[in-house]
């Protein structure tokens, strides 16, 4: 029995320390806002925070995880996540949907460290989030405008 802290609550999981965290997230503690992708950490629909960092959840395992606090999708709160919200539905980023959690978890991070990122650092910060539908410039620009908003 592992303890883990998820959004700010507690959970007791029984599971191997090697069963990815995504798959506790999802199957153990029915959390499905956290999305699976490709499974190796390329796609980044698995992203979630670990004491704030973005990481992907398929590939960190639960036995890793230690104390860290796991914030996903429907937990992340504060000033950055309401900005990239904003920014999100006022330019319209989402087409499929199915990235997206990712992809905000990932604008979440970036914006937390660097709250006036250059198109390099973005690029640099989302790269290895991939979206299907091709919406990488409205993402770009509601990472600019999060950040306006954020000022």
């Amino acid at each position: 029995m592992q303890k883990l802290t998820v959004d700010g609550v507690t959970h007791e999981v029984e599971a191997d320390p090697d069963v990815p965290l995504l798959w506790v997230l999802r199957d153990r503690l029915d959390m499905t806002g956290t999305k699976y992708g490709c499974g190796i950490a390329q796609c980044g629909a698995c992203t979630v925070h670990l004491d704030g960092q973005p990481v992907r959840s398929c590939q960190t395992r639960l036995g890793d995880i230690g104390t860290a606090q796991v914030t996903t999708i429907a937990g992340v709160s504060g000033p950055v996540a309401e900005a990239v919200r904003t920014a999100w539905r006022s330019l319209d980023v989402v087409q499929c949907g199915y990235c997206q959690s990712g992809q905000m978890m990932s604008a979440i991070g970036l914006l937390s460290g660097t709250p006036k990122p250059t198109d390099a650092d973005i690029d640099g910060a989302m790269d290895g989030n991939v979206c299907r539908c091709g919406t990488y410039q409205r993402i770009r620009a509601a990472i600019h405008e999060a950040s306006r908003i954020l000022a």
